[in-house]
């Protein structure tokens, strides 16, 4: 046996356990399990700056550091995060339908746990805190398998947890975190049929298409965030520097965070040199069309694969586009279907944009940075969904339910 099959099977046992918890009796968990992260925060920090001083070591970019690293203010951020879960209406066991068939038959849909579910991610330590509060509030054990850039922080954090767990009515083998770097580890979930329900990949392209092209196990697609804005040809001036700046340099290692920058040959004529040099300022990078670098000088010219690459760092595409319909034309080629945004003061192309473009969330006037699990009001998430099935955009506790029919009768049988 190895040591995902063991953890998984250990996991699985745990489900009819799970399943039966009260509202109550999960929350007092999450309590407990926030106030602990608090508690050991020196520990857990002290760990982090193993995984930090590695990758600093590896020549990690400092885009990435920062995704990795933890101090007490994002460790209480991250606890907070754990008691607002904790807050938040428990879906398992709403009543979603109630009916009754002509023959007599009573028949209930209800909210159910999805079992148990595998979380593949990356670099960043608070997504193991948060996809085991979202899994653990509804009834849900979960299989971790962080990235080895984290590894000294998560170990750490399950170590915590676990402790915490044993004073709750929640059992700690419900969290479980593999610690097999080797790929092969990952290989071995998208393969383990009957002992997870459902794996969840987090991360790049690279890791998304490989869960999603070599699952076995059912999958629930997060996706990259190849995300643009577009300003039309009416976009308010401060509005559309306020909004491009918070959307590529607010934080730029999130997949939110904007890739390109789409912008009317109208409103480029005489806003894009002043919007550059507030780029410039931070620094952002800037890439562009011929038209975008005979405006800004130090603009590098883009190559066609910049505009399908998701940077995580500061660097921006631009592109100079005739109108609307060279800017959706340039979206349907080109994003990842996560986030998309049209500044303007035209409300039929406002409407126009959030009505054809196909993504999981579409903006008017505000950054995509707001597409968030917290921001939608959703507490935690698990990811944000790019696929149509199942479920879409910020993933908070009821995407990670299933439904159940109970049918009530009084002997019927079928003729």
């Amino acid at each position: 046996m190895s040591e995902v099959v063991d953890k998984a099977a250990l996991a699985k046992e745990t489900a009819g356990v799970l399943a039966s918890l009260s509202t109550g009796q999960k929350n007092e968990a999450l309590q407990i399990m926030a106030e602990a992260l608090i508690r050991e925060a020196p520990a857990i920090i002290a760990a982090n700056a193993e995984d930090l001083e590695r990758g600093r070591l590896g020549g990690t970019p400092e885009s990435m550091l920062d995704r990795l690293a933890l101090d007490v203010s994002r460790i209480t951020s991250i606890a907070e995060g754990l008691q607002q879960i904790a807050e938040l209406p428990d879906p398992i066991g709403d009543r979603l339908e109630t009916f009754e068939r002509p023959n007599g038959l009573h028949i209930q849909k209800i909210r159910v746990p999805l079992g148990v579910i595998g979380i593949i991610y990356e670099a960043r330590p608070n997504v193991t805190v948060d996809a085991a509060g979202l899994c653990l509030k509804t009834g849900n054990a979960v299989v971790l398998r962080g990235g080895s850039s984290a590894l000294s922080s998560n170990r750490k954090i399950i170590e915590v947890l676990h402790r915490a767990l044993a004073e709750t009515a929640i059992p700690s083998q419900a969290l479980q975190l593999i610690e097999d770097p080797n790929r092969s580890s990952v290989d071995q979930m998208l393969k383990l049929n009957g002992l997870l329900d459902v794996i969840i990949p987090r991360g790049g392209s690279a890791l998304i298409q490989n869960v999603v092209l070599n699952a076995t196990v059912p999958v629930i697609e997060t996706g990259a965030g190849i995300c643009h804005t577009f300003l039309d040809a009416g976009a308010d001036p401060e509005m559309a520097l306020s909004i491009s700046l918070n959307a590529k340099a607010q934080r730029p290692s999130v997949c939110n965070s904007m890739e390109t920058l789409l912008v009317h040959r109208d409103y480029a004529a005489e806003h894009l040199l002043p919007l550059a040099e507030a780029f410039r300022k931070i620094p952002v990078e800037l890439r562009g069309c011929s038209e975008t670098v005979a405006l800004i000088p130090w603009a590098i010219p883009a190559a066609r694969g910049d505009f399908a690459t998701e940077y995580n760092d500061y660097i921006l595409n631009i592109k100079i586009v005739d109108g609307l319909d060279e800017a959706l034309q340039h979206i349907a080629e080109f994003s990842t279907k996560h986030s998309e945004c049209i500044v303007t003061r035209d409300v039929g192309n406002a409407e126009r944009f959030l009505q054809e473009v196909d993504a999981a969330a579409v903006y008017h006037n505000a950054s995509t940075r707001f597409t968030d699990g917290f921001e939608f009001g959703f507490g935690a998430e698990i990811g944000i969904s790019t696929q149509k099935l199942h479920a879409r955009g910020p993933m908070g506790l009821p995407a990670l339910t299933s439904t159940k029919y109970k049918i009530h009768g009084s002997g019927q049988i079928r003729g």
